[in-house]
């Protein structure tokens, strides 16, 4: 990409660029704030814009290499971060307009170890109320679009951090993931991203007034979305740095041994109540045929039972809400958050405490079923939306739509979320122009292996976003 706009460049030759001399970050931040200002009009992804501050971080960062300084991962690279984290002086409004004045008092670990990386911060995206919903849309920020088509949903909650790297805003997005915040906005948004395994990336909100649920803890993650593949695996090495905040982080080596070669990938199949779009499951196929070109072993396998699994997430995470955190949802949301949040509610069973005790026991016994399937099969291949990308706000078509997309559509995604265990998200082809996504979901600490099956596909289709610019 060398030949074509600065801010077109992947993460890793813009890194190498600057370290080079080739580029200063100067040059390379007044690029990206130019597509700022000229890409975010059309989709508000980026809901505050931090260019002032970026081109003086530029500046510093130009000056500490002329000193001679070391140089991290990131030195002088444009990043996003999304608003449900902390930013020293900056409000984490979590998508919520009575928090729009939580000014954080420090930096989350995942802004600390970006800004160690050498990372310049560009703004930040948005979310919606709480994080919480599928759809990028609240009234304080307003709605996201996909920049591929404003019909469909960008997704959430890290609807900002897709739709605005995939546009050329940043050469990586940070985002989180509960429930399949950042899988389904690099799908329907034609990106990349990992969902890490839980622990490998820290995370702690300094302005947050009480810890979070134990499940929420252990579902949540932090993680980068890309156009490139390797400029995912850049950022999470960035992402990953200790940080003594976090008490659940843990100092896993970023890449394992070899796997023994052919590596085994399971085709996931699909529960038969599934209503599928037959061209989705075929570019699901497809991308399964790049992966035996590529030397993988691929074979469609009985996979443990996904439905049980996402029942186990969709009751642990509404029971942890609706006790600790639902008042104070339903007192600060608008009402299309709170008819989303009743009806996420109304999918679950609400524990009492002997139910959610049990609950927390059988995803151990779950998890058990799919590690020990996983040490078979090291790799399974799934989708993340058994149909094609959604309407804008669908969520909110009553709960025949929701129970749609969470438990039809995305249930794949959802259900791997209760497990922690770590999965990739890449292209695998467009339907009448908009982006088709496949999870690759691995053992634990195995990202590097769901990655490099993410780069086998890549070779095969290609970086979705150049041809998103060439339209």
């Amino acid at each position: 990409m060398s030949s074509a706009e600065i801010w077109q460049w992947s993460a890793v030759e813009t890194a190498r660029a600057i370290r080079e001399g080739r580029l200063s970050s100067a040059e390379v931040v007044t690029a990206h704030t130019r597509r700022l200002h000229a890409a975010n009009p059309a989709i508000n992804a980026v809901v505050v814009d931090l260019t002032d501050q970026a081109l003086k971080a530029a500046k510093a960062a130009d000056e500490a290499q002329a000193r001679g300084d070391d140089l991290g991962l990131l030195h002088g690279v444009p990043i996003t971060l999304k608003i449900n984290i902390d930013v020293e002086g900056q409000a984490n409004s979590n998508g919520v307009a009575g928090l729009a004045d939580n000014i954080a008092a420090g930096d989350s670990p995942v802004t600390a170890n970006f800004r160690k990386a050498g990372a310049v911060l560009l703004g930040l995206t948005n979310t919606p109320e709480f994080s919480l919903r599928g759809f990028t849309d609240n009234p304080l920020h307003g709605l996201t679009l996909n920049p591929w088509d404003a019909a469909i949903t960008c997704g959430g909650s890290s609807g900002g951090a897709a739709a605005s790297v995939a546009s050329g805003i940043g050469a990586i997005a940070h985002g989180n993931d509960i429930g399949g915040s950042l899988r389904c906005p690099a799908a329907f948004n034609g990106v990349s991203t990992i969902k890490p395994t839980q622990g490998r990336v820290p995370a702690f909100n300094p302005s947050a007034p009480v810890e979070r649920p134990l499940m929420a803890q252990l579902m949540s993650t932090q993680g980068p979305l890309a156009r490139e593949v390797a400029d995912v695996r850049l950022g999470l090495e960035a992402m990953s740095r200790r940080d003594p905040r976090d008490t659940w982080w843990v100092p896993a080596p970023l890449r394992g041994p070899m796997a023994p070669a052919p590596i085994k990938v399971a085709i996931a199949n699909i529960p038969s109540d599934l209503e599928t779009d037959p061209e989705v499951m075929a570019l699901l196929a497809q991308a399964a045929g790049y992966l035996t070109d590529a030397g993988y072993a691929v074979c469609e396998v009985e996979t443990p039972d996904i439905s049980a699994t996402w029942q186990v997430w969709c009751n642990l995470i509404a029971t942890e809400i609706e006790v600790l955190q639902a008042a104070q949802m339903r007192d600060l949301g608008s009402p299309d958050f709170v008819q989303a949040l009743d009806g996420l509610i109304r999918m679950a069973t609400i524990l009492d405490g002997e139910g959610y005790m049990r609950a927390i026991a059988q995803r151990s016994r779950l998890l058990r079923d799919w590690l020990t399937f996983l040490e078979d099969w090291p790799l399974i291949l799934a989708p993340v939306s058994v149909r094609r990308t959604p309407g804008v706000n669908a969520d909110l078509g009553g709960d025949a739509a929701l129970r749609q997309f969470f438990w039809n559509d995305t249930r794949f995604v959802s259900a791997i979320s209760v497990l922690g265990l770590p999965v990739a998200v890449t292209p695998v082809g467009l339907l009448e122009g908009h982006p088709v996504g496949a999870q690759i979901i691995g053992t634990r600490f195995r990202e590097d292996l769901c990655l490099d099956a993410a780069a086998a596909i890549e070779a095969r289709v290609g970086v979705m976003a150049h041809g998103l610019w060439a339209r």
